[in-house]
């Protein structure tokens, strides 16, 4: 559950129709899809950054009516013939541990979604507001540190930013972290969409692997932030920087370490994040 899970009324929902649905990543690791919504209401707008929620059919645990979970969108403000609105959602097919049993179980949203077939209906919530906004000056330099499908706000930033805006002045970041190269595939090698916008002169990214089957994604991350946290130090002194976190909640924790160590005490890198945040210069989206 994210952050933002329990915030929300879910009464309002528009339905939406599986447009397509990919498979991104090779049989051999952990499945992830990107999953396509179309949604016959011109009038529905969203924000790069925003999120929908999905409501899965019942019957649930517990005798609960609905199952609801949120996805973050992971495409700009465009649509293919301007007569519907089309949504890309990353899904990882999920299973979780029950802490009494120790059993696997399926996690509902994320197999209600992936096992969906083309043409089904479904139902959303939303949008719902994000904490991601991206800066009206386009000389502000846009730190983003992401892993697993937290990379979705960063795909429709970046397509934002660099397509639709026709470029960004301000120097923009992106940290990815992830367990194997198999897991950058859906970011990057198969769909060749980030790496449009390589050889623009502001965007660099930096893609870190786990070194050992124990590690995990937010583990890599954090060796990635360690290897340029002289580069990252200066960005966050910046006036004009803007940080964004996305995915596991554990990559807050390994960036303020970072951070600290790289500014010297933990008191200085409170005093320069807290003045981040007074400036709303601050933004996660995070989950356990």
């Amino acid at each position: 559950m994210t952050d933002l899970e329990a915030n929300f009324n879910v009464s309002d929902t528009t339905e939406a129709i599986i447009a397509s649905s990919k498979r991104v990543t090779p049989e051999s690791t952990d499945e992830i899809r990107l999953i396509l919504l179309r949604i016959d209401a011109p009038a529905f707008y969203f924000l790069e950054g925003q999120t929908i929620g999905v409501l899965t059919p019942g019957p649930h645990a517990f005798g609960n009516p609905t199952h609801h979970r949120f996805y973050t969108i992971a495409n700009a403000r465009k649509s293919a013939d301007g007569e519907g609105v089309e949504l890309e959602l990353l899904v990882r097919r999920c299973f979780y541990i029950d802490e009494v049993s120790g059993e696997e179980y399926p996690g509902e949203a994320s197999h209600y979604l992936c096992n969906a077939q083309l043409g089904d209906k479904i139902t959303i919530t939303g949008p719902h507001r994000s904490p991601f906004r991206i800066p009206a000056d386009k000389t502000s330099n846009l730190l983003m540190l992401g892993t697993g499908t937290g990379i979705a706000p960063f795909r429709a930033f970046l397509r934002r930013i660099y397509d639709e805006q026709g470029g960004w002045e301000g120097k923009v970041r992106l940290f990815y972290g992830a367990r194997n190269g198999t897991e950058m595939l859906y970011m990057n090698d198969l769909n060749q969409d980030l790496t449009n916008y390589y050889d623009q002169a502001t965007f660099s990214a930096i893609q870190a692997l786990s070194a050992g089957v124990l590690k995990d994604a937010g583990d890599a991350l954090h060796s990635g932030i360690e290897d340029h946290a002289a580069e990252i130090w200066k960005l966050v002194q910046d006036p004009k920087t803007h940080v964004y976190l996305a995915g596991m909640k554990k990559i807050a924790a390994a960036f303020d370490a970072s951070m600290a160590k790289t500014a010297g005490s933990e008191a200085e890198w409170a005093s320069v994040k807290s003045a981040m945040i007074e400036a709303k210069r601050w933004s996660e989206l995070t989950y356990h």
